[in-house]
């Protein structure tokens, strides 16, 4: 194992890349300057656990040419490992929080208008994890400076696909009514506010939705 402060979420990341490997793809290749996690015949697979922002490049040149699979983890239960300065287990505690398909516009922001390109396609995994937290004094405040050290894959619970419009037009709950707010979205979804303002600006530059008008300050919304 390497150094606990060499690990930040490189073992998530392998364990993926494992977990989605068959026989016939190729490991970290090389294509158009690029190495791809997994290549399979023309399709490319890369797996990011987040910063999307650092994929946009990459994804945009490949897309010229090949058709693309973006896999993103997101953890449905998470169990919290704090580890000592040294290394030894203090404590393993799960998380109350859950992940939901809602995270990936937080993601998604960074680049919602290459989801609307015929070669790209999108796949979400539920995962189970153990994520490490170190005692260096170096994390976020909000973890009283503990560090995020690494994010350990224990299962794959369920998978989401996203290849059309159509597919992230299904996110859009029957009980909206039609035009509606970024508001009226967080409440039909019942996630918070801010992440359902990212979710309404992801569709509409994906072509899912479409601005129709204001009420009040806020933007109206319709499906196309």
């Amino acid at each position: 194992m390497p150094p606990i402060g060499e690990m930040r979420e490189k073992s998530l990341h392998a364990a993926l890349k494992a977990y989605y490997a068959q026989p016939d793809d190729l490991i970290e290749a090389r294509v158009d300057g690029y190495f791809i996690d997994i290549v399979r015949g023309q399709t490319l697979v890369e797996i990011q656990t987040r910063n999307f922002s650092a994929m946009k490049r990459k994804l945009s040149a490949l897309l010229v040419s090949h058709p693309v699979r973006l896999i993103h983890p997101i953890a449905r239960e998470r169990w919290v490992v704090r580890l000592s300065s040294d290394g030894e287990v203090i404590s393993r505690r799960k998380s109350p929080r859950r992940g939901t398909v809602d995270m990936l516009f937080s993601e998604l922001i960074r680049f919602p208008e290459l989801v609307a390109h015929p070669g790209f396609s999108l796949e979400v995994a539920f995962i189970q994890e153990e994520q490490i937290w170190l005692d260096d004094g170096r994390g976020s405040w909000r973890r009283n400076h503990w560090s995020i050290a690494d994010r350990r894959l224990l299962a794959v619970t369920d998978r989401l696909i996203f290849e059309s419009a159509d597919d992230y037009r299904k996110l859009l709950p029957a009980s909206l009514p039609d035009p509606f707010t970024a508001a009226e979205l967080a409440a039909a979804r019942g996630c918070a506010a801010p992440l359902a303002q990212k979710m309404a600006f992801c569709l509409r530059h994906m072509d899912v939705t479409a601005i129709v008008g204001r009420r009040g300050k806020a933007y109206l919304y319709s499906p196309r």
